[in-house]
């Protein structure tokens, strides 16, 4: 009997969560299990990670073979690797505005160093000082 460790999903329509199971690899994804090690909720921010690391790891002593999504959330939780950050969806029509917002940007910088570089480099006249207008009233 070949013994694995891995995901079986639970929840709602577009709403998953996971419960960490080692069963028989010949049973269904959500059918028959023999112990479950842990549970991963991805749609919570962070992640949900809890997992009986113990079990885990005498079940692996014994042979059970975990699966590259199950190693996955192994490691999350043995602190090894980070949790996907959810990312933020942006509509197309949010995508196209930032891109003109970054190409018109890139215009004005390049417009004004290219201005920068036309201007004659000449230095401004020295401000008089108060004391050199004092004594051009008084003469």
């Amino acid at each position: 009997m070949s013994v694995k460790i891995r995901l079986a999903r639970h929840g709602a329509k577009k709403a998953p969560f996971y419960r960490v199971v080692v069963a028989d690899s010949r049973a269904p994804r959500n059918g028959r299990f023999i112990e479950i090690v842990g549970r991963y909720n991805p749609r919570k921010n962070p992640s949900v990670v809890e997992l009986n690391l113990e079990s885990i790891d005498s079940w692996v002593a014994k042979g059970a073979q975990p699966t590259e999504a199950a190693t996955k959330v192994i490691e999350i939780a043995r602190g090894a690797k980070e949790a996907p950050a959810e990312k933020a969806r942006q509509s197309k029509k949010a995508a196209a505005k930032v891109e003109a917002e970054k190409a018109a940007a890139a215009e004005k910088a390049a417009a004004a160093a290219s201005e920068a570089e036309s201007a004659p480099e000449s230095e401004p006249e020295p401000a008089p000082d108060a004391a050199d207008a004092a004594a051009g009233e008084d003469a």
